[in-house]
């Protein structure tokens, strides 16, 4: 089994459900992005997402929009961002890492350059939010091959035809868009993805995350109480812009560490 798989089947024997963050690597600056990853595991993280940055991050909303232009100024790239990856797994051989981010930056270094790349610096999953399941079959298989997990988006408006071409594509975990818009959005209905989420399990027959949505430990406690994983962004990018430099870590830190328990509180 991959990390990632690992990780869910420990965490089910448990009775526990997964908190995974995100990040946007190189935000508030490349020398942030590693004792940042190392505070959300302290913080409670089961899996890390980390964000690529991207110039036109068409799934993100300001906030992560922001990051990324952060990160951007500074020189982030795809390589750095694999670099930041490899000396985390120096001293944390457990946690998976998850990259999130658009084709681009893969196209530009190739996808056989990537993978590979991406397998020798400890990455787990790799969600590359437009490349559709029908259009990176080979992608994916190659992916599955270096042992990565290649994680697909689905959202309310997903049909049967998409779960079953993400349930064969895809491994590790669903991402499940709990709305129709951007990242850090509002409106997020409980009820609504509460009934969603026993079908989607069933269709594709692997745990389900849910973000796009969840701001606070309440939110998070709530779609623990159904989903297999908690998906949190935005609100940790908010924490980090307004935390003094020297704070960011710890305030990043506390904040999840109030969603864990939460989440661990609060589940059924």
């Amino acid at each position: 089994m991959s990390r990632i798989q690992t990780t869910f089947a420990s965490l089910q024997v448990a009775g526990r459900k997964a908190l995974i963050p995100f990040i946007t690597a190189g935000d508030p600056e490349p020398g942030m992005t590693l004792p940042l990853m190392h505070a959300l595991v302290r913080g409670g993280a089961d899996i890390i997402e980390l964000g690529v940055p991207f110039s036109d991050p068409m799934a993100d909303g300001p906030t992560i929009q922001r990051a990324s232009e952060r990160a951007l100024s500074y020189g982030m790239s795809l390589r750095t961002v694999l670099a930041i990856v490899h000396e985390f797994r120096k001293s944390n051989d457990e946690t998976p890492v998850v990259l999130m981010g658009y084709a681009n930056p893969i196209e530009a270094m190739g996808a056989q350059v990537f993978t590979a790349a991406a397998a020798q610096a400890g990455v787990d999953g790799v969600l590359v939010v437009d490349y559709p399941p029908e259009e990176c079959r080979e992608f994916s298989a190659g992916l599955k091959s270096a042992g990565l997990d290649p994680i697909f988006l689905l959202a309310p408006t997903s049909t049967d035809l998409r779960f079953s071409q993400v349930a064969e594509a895809g491994s590790g975990y669903i991402y499940y868009v709990s709305l129709k818009g951007v990242t850090g959005a509002g409106n997020l209905d409980f009820d609504d993805v509460a009934r969603r989420i026993p079908h989607i399990r069933e269709m594709v027959g692997m745990p389900v995350g849910v973000g796009f949505g969840i701001r606070d430990a309440e939110s998070a406690r709530r779609i623990a109480a159904t989903a297999d994983a908690v998906v949190i962004g935005s609100r940790i990018i908010e924490e980090i812009e307004r935390s003094p430099r020297e704070e960011v870590c710890a305030r990043v830190e506390a904040f999840l560490r109030g969603v864990r328990a939460a989440m661990d509180g609060g589940q059924s």
